[in-house]
Protein backbone atom coordinates (compact mmCIF):
# COMPACT_ATOMS: atom_id res chain seq x y z
CA UNK A 1 0.00 0.00 0.00
CA UNK A 2 1.46 3.06 -0.75
CA UNK A 3 2.19 6.00 1.20
CA UNK A 4 0.37 9.26 0.33
CA UNK A 5 1.58 10.83 3.07
CA UNK A 6 3.54 14.14 2.60
CA UNK A 7 5.11 14.75 6.16
CA UNK A 8 7.93 13.94 7.79
CA UNK A 9 10.05 14.55 11.18
CA UNK A 10 12.50 17.34 11.31
CA UNK A 11 14.39 18.35 13.87
CA UNK A 12 16.65 21.36 14.80
CA UNK A 13 19.07 20.86 17.76
CA UNK A 14 21.62 23.69 19.07
CA UNK A 15 23.92 23.00 21.62
CA UNK A 16 22.10 24.87 24.38
CA UNK A 17 18.34 23.21 23.45
CA UNK A 18 16.47 21.22 21.00
CA UNK A 19 14.81 24.02 19.05
CA UNK A 20 12.15 22.22 16.97
CA UNK A 21 10.92 19.02 16.60
CA UNK A 22 7.56 18.94 14.46
CA UNK A 23 6.37 17.05 11.05
CA UNK A 24 6.82 19.45 7.71
CA UNK A 25 5.66 18.80 3.91
CA UNK A 26 8.98 20.78 3.03
CA UNK A 27 12.35 22.08 4.57
CA UNK A 28 14.20 24.56 2.74
CA UNK A 29 17.28 25.37 4.00
CA UNK A 30 21.24 27.14 3.25
CA UNK A 31 24.08 24.65 2.36
CA UNK A 32 27.59 25.32 1.90
CA UNK A 33 26.75 24.88 -2.05
CA UNK A 34 23.61 26.46 -2.31
CA UNK A 35 20.17 26.42 -1.40
CA UNK A 36 18.31 23.17 -1.19
CA UNK A 37 14.42 22.03 -0.84
CA UNK A 38 13.82 18.62 0.97
CA UNK A 39 10.53 16.65 0.68
CA UNK A 40 9.86 13.92 2.21
CA UNK A 41 11.81 10.87 0.65
CA UNK A 42 14.87 12.34 -0.18
CA UNK A 43 18.13 10.73 -1.36
CA UNK A 44 19.86 10.28 1.75
CA UNK A 45 22.47 12.82 1.94
CA UNK A 46 24.42 15.04 4.97
CA UNK A 47 25.18 18.25 4.20
CA UNK A 48 26.98 21.54 5.58
CA UNK A 49 24.80 24.73 6.52
CA UNK A 50 25.64 27.89 6.10
CA UNK A 51 23.98 31.26 7.55
CA UNK A 52 20.38 31.73 6.01
CA UNK A 53 16.97 31.25 6.62
CA UNK A 54 15.02 28.05 7.22
CA UNK A 55 11.36 27.69 5.96
CA UNK A 56 9.46 24.67 7.60
CA UNK A 57 6.01 23.99 5.72
CA UNK A 58 4.11 22.39 8.32
CA UNK A 59 0.38 21.19 8.00
CA UNK A 60 -1.25 24.74 9.15
CA UNK A 61 1.90 27.32 7.19
CA UNK A 62 4.97 28.21 7.08
CA UNK A 63 7.64 28.98 9.80
CA UNK A 64 10.38 30.51 9.26
CA UNK A 65 13.90 30.77 11.64
CA UNK A 66 17.52 31.81 11.06
CA UNK A 67 19.93 29.02 11.30
CA UNK A 68 24.00 29.91 11.76
CA UNK A 69 26.49 27.23 10.52
CA UNK A 70 26.11 23.17 11.22
CA UNK A 71 24.84 19.87 9.76
CA UNK A 72 21.88 18.95 8.45
CA UNK A 73 21.51 14.71 8.00
CA UNK A 74 18.53 14.16 5.57
CA UNK A 75 16.96 10.33 5.49
CA UNK A 76 13.64 9.55 3.53
CA UNK A 77 11.51 10.25 6.10
CA UNK A 78 13.45 12.44 8.50
CA UNK A 79 15.85 15.40 8.48
CA UNK A 80 17.81 16.32 11.70
CA UNK A 81 20.24 19.51 11.98
CA UNK A 82 22.44 20.52 14.23
CA UNK A 83 23.25 24.18 14.00
CA UNK A 84 25.86 26.15 16.05
CA UNK A 85 22.54 28.98 16.48
CA UNK A 86 18.93 28.61 15.58
CA UNK A 87 16.35 31.51 16.52
CA UNK A 88 12.91 32.38 15.47
CA UNK A 89 12.59 35.84 14.67
CA UNK A 90 11.06 37.74 17.50
CA UNK A 91 14.00 35.87 19.23
CA UNK A 92 16.66 38.15 17.75
CA UNK A 93 18.06 41.39 18.74
CA UNK A 94 16.94 43.87 15.57
CA UNK A 95 19.46 47.00 16.47
CA UNK A 96 22.12 44.48 17.91
CA UNK A 97 21.95 42.89 14.86
CA UNK A 98 22.06 45.96 12.78
CA UNK A 99 25.36 46.50 14.81
CA UNK A 100 26.68 43.69 14.14
CA UNK A 101 26.41 44.17 10.21
CA UNK A 102 27.96 47.79 10.35
CA UNK A 103 31.21 46.03 12.86
CA UNK A 104 31.21 43.23 10.01
CA UNK A 105 31.00 45.90 6.73
CA UNK A 106 34.02 48.59 8.61
CA UNK A 107 35.98 45.27 9.47
CA UNK A 108 35.72 43.96 5.31
CA UNK A 109 36.14 47.66 3.85
CA UNK A 110 39.06 48.34 6.25
CA UNK A 111 40.79 44.84 5.19
CA UNK A 112 43.57 45.30 7.60
CA UNK A 113 46.48 43.39 7.16
CA UNK A 114 45.36 40.67 10.27
CA UNK A 115 41.97 40.71 9.22
CA UNK A 116 40.73 36.84 9.22
CA UNK A 117 38.09 37.53 6.05
CA UNK A 118 36.44 34.26 6.56
CA UNK A 119 35.35 35.07 10.03
CA UNK A 120 34.31 38.93 8.96
CA UNK A 121 32.26 37.49 5.95
CA UNK A 122 30.89 34.87 7.96
CA UNK A 123 29.61 37.57 10.42
CA UNK A 124 27.95 39.90 8.06
CA UNK A 125 26.04 36.92 6.61
CA UNK A 126 24.41 36.01 10.39
CA UNK A 127 24.20 39.67 10.82
CA UNK A 128 22.34 39.89 7.42
CA UNK A 129 20.31 36.55 8.10
CA UNK A 130 18.83 37.99 11.08
CA UNK A 131 17.55 41.74 9.82
CA UNK A 132 15.95 39.31 7.13
CA UNK A 133 13.92 37.32 8.94
CA UNK A 134 12.99 39.94 11.33
CA UNK A 135 11.46 42.39 8.32
CA UNK A 136 9.71 39.42 7.04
Amino acid sequence: MADNNPMFEVEIITPDREFYRGEVSMIEFTTTEGQIGVYKNHIPLTTVLAPGVVTLTEADGKREAAVHSGFAEILGDRVTMMAEIAEWPDEIDKNRAMKAEERARRRLEAMEADLDYARAEIALRKALVRLDITEK
